[in-house]
């Protein structure tokens, strides 16, 4: 045993034992014959940094792997980082700008190359963050989603969706980026009001008889004009459908027709019509017969102006930005008499979430998963309750998203990444010989494959022995081979990456080490292994297998663990633990995945917390200045402070509201319990020699154990349910209250014995007991405490006395019904509800804290009077009372009534009981005004409608803190009699 400290600093201690924990493996416990369970790491980007978000995510997955990890289990962390395609590239390519330097300055590998340069150096800065915040993760082990395993379950996961036809090109709307230059997802688009117009023009009918009316917050994609539609139950211009209008500046005829899509009430009930620019337009489009081969496209990827296919669009507007070119355009229709007006607007616009640039909805060839067809099993697990998501008021979300889902475009023009595994070519004519088409991508002959040699394979099938098969460097390059002519077909790599998400969503069992220790399954009606049939689709003859052929397409294929692996161990895994933030970026898309590949869920229950805001309520941004950096708040008042926060403050479906006084405040805990701990010591309790209760006699121990298996039941059951918030109150008012507020109090005369009258005296088997049991309930403690604050549990586990192994690998508590005692919990649960009524009364009437004041009994039961004489002495030092009388006062006195016996206090001499009176009596009024005032306004329906979020919740507050202040105000008066 170490005499500790006698001040807590938690900034070495941390430093300490981390460093002993990871050093030593004690984070991956390999117990192969246990229970396993698993959780996977949301992998944070590898270009990022520990925000307040992270910490809580962070925070409850590490509560839950120690409390399994001490429940004996096979308990795995899964951590690792995302490659973050956009994010990675653009930090690159800002600090090559610093240098004067560019990323079209290199080849794409010479550029990839810079990037892992970069990771090696400067990347991965969150997992060091993360050791700060005491994560148990298993760092042996850690994965990146570039890595080689995980790059090679990539390419399969791609190739296999592609054979199941669960994966396809297609020529698509998209959001395009032209910051970033790439084809971003619905989720990385941010709507923002800007102010903006709404241009009215008029399209001249082509027979001149007249002219319809448009309008658009997007004059320059008149440019690309398809069609303009009015509602088939529109009136007003039922004679003019089929009818041609001539467009603007183009020229351009385009058809006047019927679709849902135009609003009678909205505007003139005309809308024109950009199939290749605008997304209701392109399915209007569609739903009109023009194929998006088709449509018009008017912008490069820069968003600048190109000719259409048509080449109508007037030189002078060609190399125009958008944005110019809308000012030009409606220069030119103004000059041509056909602007009608002009109204200012709020617009909806969207934006890039990393680049900031307005997005343009862009018609583009891309690669898209199937994901309707993948999303039926996810909803259907969630239905039928095989997938828990908690709180289940995300469900309906889950639902909703996932029944109206699209498809899901998953390539992305960047050079950082996943490269798409497929190589493009000509195509073969009836004579065998090549025909190319240099617009690109659907008309080409499409090689999907895991590696290059296998494309070739694939390639020199369909092309036969009549020519020759290489590689080109580009699509450009193979174009120019064709050019020349000859026997040789050159194929080029599709220049696109992987959606990041695409990878991140194989997590839950890429991680694990799937394809290399998985088996393919048969299917129902396909072909499979051990029945003499190829082993893929893809398979040729003469072909070298691969070492993990993919299992055959349709439903039902999977693949099975192989026994013993990790995969089999801890697939499913048991939670994941998510912002409900991401739920559609990469929660959902697991689910997909997992089914698809692995036959079963990907986790069983989904935990879906909120968001940490100020202590205002407001969402945290750098804008506003309310950021919190939880690595400053670890500086300052040590990472089990914050982790404890942030548990308490997780109540299931609530955002949290982050108070840094909060913080301080459970610092003050662990100081509390480190306090409480050196109390132990000087008095001769150390660390405990028993897992199992120790046998105790006295009615405290008695009670103290019990007390002590009822927080673990309630902790237990809090975990199971998920209940942060509750599991750690439960262990606080527990650690606070009951054992260091009451039982050390209680225990004193045991351990050094005071000339005091009553039964609280003890001497050597009493206070022997008394040290083993107050050990055994401390260790309980420590172990309890050790999921949430792992640091100063294990500094203090440690010092307190020999041990066999470090509280991290500690068992955790059993706790035993036949441990409770309920006669001794009624007694010192009776002790504990007279001393606090005593203090209570002595604050609320400004009794002087030295006074020592005699108590009167009146009324008392014998079972009752016999608890004062065995307790007298504690109630005599906890409540500052002289002495013990039966006899009634006179003069101006307390009443405090516990059960059926009335405790007085006299308070004559003591306190000017009038002028109590009367401060008291003014204090509730003002109290009950208030609370009445705010009644009132909270009654309000328009208050309640129209006032801010956190104005309503505020005056709530406040209403409680009045009432509440009311009735003790009214309680004090009525003790004074």
């Amino acid at each position: 045993m170490s005499e500790l400290p006698k001040t807590f600093e938690p900034g070495p201690i941390e430093a300490r034992w981390y460093a002993h924990w990871e050093e030593n493996g004690l984070f991956r416990a390999e117990r192969n014959e246990a229970e396993p369970y698993t959780i996977v790491i949301p992998p944070p980007n590898v270009t990022g940094s520990l925000h307040i978000g992270h910490a809580l995510d962070n925070t409850l997955q590490d509560i839950l792997i120690r409390h399994a990890r001490m429940q004996g289990k096979d308990a795995l962390w899964v951590v690792g980082m995302d490659h973050a395609g956009i994010a990675t590239q653009m930090v690159v390519e800002r600090q090559m700008e610093e240098r004067q330097d560019k990323r079209t300055n290199y080849s794409r590998d010479e550029f990839v190359a810079k990037v892992w340069e970069w990771k090696a150096e400067s990347g991965g800065q969150i997992t060091r963050q993360l050791r700060r915040l005491g994560a148990s993760c298993d760092w042996r082990n850690e994965r990146f989603t570039m890595d080689e395993g995980f790059s090679k379950a990539v390419l399969k996961v791609f190739v296999d969706l592609y054979e199941r036809k669960l994966l396809y090109r297609d020529k698509r709307l998209v959001n395009w980026d032209p910051g970033l230059k790439t084809a971003i997802s619905d989720l990385e688009v941010e709507t923002r009001d800007v102010q903006g117009k709404f241009w009215h023009f008029r399209y001249p009918l082509e027979d001149g008889s007249g002219h319809i009316s448009v309008a658009t917050t997007r004059p320059e994609t008149m440019l690309a004009d398809m069609a303009v539609a009015v509602n088939p139950e529109d009136e007003r211009y039922k004679a003019l459908v089929g009818k041609n209008v001539r467009l603007p500046v183009t020229g351009r005829l385009v058809p006047i027709i019927t679709d849902e899509h135009a609003d009678p009430e909205l505007g003139s009930g005309a809308v024109k019509i950009t199939p290749g620019h605008d997304f209701n337009d392109f399915e209007v489009g569609r739903r009109a017969g023009i194929k998006p081969a088709d449509m018009l496209n008017m912008l490069d990827g820069d968003a600048k102006v190109i000719q259409t296919a048509d080449g109508l669009i007037p030189d002078d507007l060609l190399g125009l930005d958008r944005f110019d070119a809308r000012k030009r355009v409606v220069a030119l229709i103004e000059e041509a008499g056909l602007l009608e007006q002009v109204e200012d607007r709020t617009v909806a616009t969207p934006f890039g979430d990393r680049s900031g640039a307005v997005i343009e909805p862009w018609l583009t060839d891309q690669w898209y998963v199937d994901a309707e067809t993948l999303a039926k099993k996810p909803i259907e697990a969630v239905r039928s309750g095989d997938i828990r998501i908690v709180p289940k008021t995300w469900e309906k979300t889950w639902f909703n998203w996932l029944e109206n889902i699209q498809p899901w475009c998953v390539s992305r023009q960047l050079w950082w990444g996943h490269r798409i595994p497929a190589w493009y070519g000509p195509v073969l004519g009836e004579r065998g010989d090549q025909t190319f088409k240099q617009d690109f991508a659907p008309a080409q002959k499409t090689f999907v494959a895991e590696t290059e040699a296998e494309a070739l394979l694939l390639a020199r099938e369909y092309y036969g022995s009549k020519h020759q098969v290489s590689i080109a460097d580009s699509r450009d390059a193979a174009f120019d081979g064709f050019l020349k002519g000859g026997d040789t077909v050159h194929l080029w790599r599709d220049p696109d990456v992987l959606d990041t998400w695409f990878s991140s969503a194989l997590w839950p069992f890429a991680t694990l080490g799937w394809p290399d220790n998985a088996e393919p399954t048969l299917s129902p009606g396909g072909r499979g292994q051990g029945e003499g049939a190829p082993t893929s689709e893809r398979s040729l003859e003469g072909r070298t297998p691969s070492p993990q052929p993919s299992p055959p397409g349709g439903e039902g294929a999977k693949w099975v663990a192989k026994p013993g692996s990790e995969l089999a161990r801890h697939y499913p895994n048991d939670v994941l633990v998510s912002g409900f933030d991401i739920i559609f970026f990469w929660d959902a898309r697991m689910a997909m995945q997992g089914f698809e590949f692995m036959g079963e869920r990907p986790w069983k229950t989904l935990y879906l917390h909120g968001l940490v805001r100020d202590a205002k309520g407001q969402k945290m941004s750098k804008s506003k200045g309310n950021t919190v950096d939880p690595l400053g708040l670890i500086d300052t008042y040590g990472a089990d402070a914050l982790r404890f926060t942030l548990a308490a403050m997780e109540s299931q479906g609530r955002d949290i509201k982050l108070d840094e006084k909060r913080v301080e405040g459970y610092r003050n805990f662990a100081t509390k319990l480190w306090n409480a701990a050196r109390f132990c010591q000087a008095n001769g309790i150390g660390a405990s020699k028993t897992i199992e209760p120790p046998q105790a006699t006295l009615p405290v121990n008695t009670w103290i154990i019990g007390e002590t298996v009822k927080t673990v039941q309630a902790l237990d059951l809090a975990l199971a349910e998920l209940r942060f918030d509750e599991s750690a109150n439960a262990v606080y008012q527990f650690t606070w209250g009951t054992f260091c507020d009451w039982y050390l109090e209680l225990i004193k005369p045991v351990l050094s014995p005071l000339p005091l009258t009553g039964g609280d005296q003890g001497e050597g088997n009493d206070a022997a007991e008394t040290r083993e049991v107050a050990a055994w309930v401390l260790d309980q403690i420590l172990v309890m405490l050790h999921p949430f604050m792992p640091f100063v549990t294990e500094e203090l586990w440690g010092a307190i006395g020999e041990r066999p192994y470090p509280l991290i690998l500690a068992k955790w508590p059993m706790p035993d019904a036949r441990a409770l005692d309920p006669e001794a919990g009624l007694e010192i649960d009776w002790l504990i509800r007279l001393v606090s009524g005593i203090r209570t009364a002595r604050s609320e009437l400004n009794v002087p804290p030295g006074a020592k004041l005699p108590l009167h009994v009146r009324g008392a039961a014998p079972g009752t009077s016999a608890r004062i004489e065995r307790h007298a002495a504690a109630i005599q030092r906890l409540a500052r009372i002289e002495a013990i009388a039966g006899s009634e006062p006179a003069g101006g006195a307390a009443q405090i009534i516990v059960d059926e016996a009335t405790f007085i206090l006299p308070l004559e001499g003591v306190i000017d009981i009038a002028a109590e009176k009367t401060r008291l009596a003014k204090a509730a009024e003002a109290a009950e005004k208030e609370r009445d005032s705010l009644a009132g306004r909270l009654d309000n329906p328009s208050f309640v409608e129209r006032a801010k979020p956190e104005a309503v919740e505020k005056a709530r507050a406040d209403h409680a803190e009045k009432s509440s202040d009311a009735e003790k105000y009214r309680a004090a008066l009525a003790r004074l009699s």
